[in-house]
């Protein structure tokens, strides 16, 4: 699989230049979950990832019921990067064997010293995902 060319297919990093996909990959580190593996844990504060999902399904859940399904191209785990000492709000769980692209906390803020522009094009698409969210959970 060509990763810089799947990142740039997805909403988050489509904006970005190759030489920030570069940047992302090089910093990057690719996870692999069997199906059933807890990927994150409910209530969890360590662990500062955020997830893109490569290959594979996973699934947001709060006890037995499914808030959200993630597939390739999808992402979870935005808040642990924007928001130091909050804990997780759901468990997130593998359906089937999941490859995901992982990004902690200090990975993206030195990413960010030396390209600044990124911070402000993944706030623009994770502000986009708020609204988004918003606006389902008016209706």
């Amino acid at each position: 699989m060509d990763r810089a060319r799947f990142l740039k297919q997805t909403p988050l990093f489509s904006g970005f230049s190759d030489r920030e996909i570069e940047s992302v990959l090089g910093t990057a580190k690719e996870r692999g979950f069997a199906a059933g593996d807890s990927i994150i844990t409910e209530g969890q504060e360590g662990g500062r990832g955020f997830y893109l999902v490569l290959t594979g399904s996973a699934e947001a859940r709060r006890g037995e019921t499914v808030l959200a399904q993630f597939g390739p191209g999808d992402y979870f785990g935005e808040m642990a990067l924007l928001l130091e000492d909050t804990p997780r709000t759901a468990d997130i769980v593998a359906t089937v064997e999941t490859s995901c692209v992982v990004i902690t906390q200090w990975d993206l803020g030195a990413l960010i010293k030396v390209h600044p522009e990124i911070g402000v094009k993944m706030m623009s698409e994770l502000a986009r995902r708020l609204r988004d969210t918003d606006a389902t959970l008016s209706d």
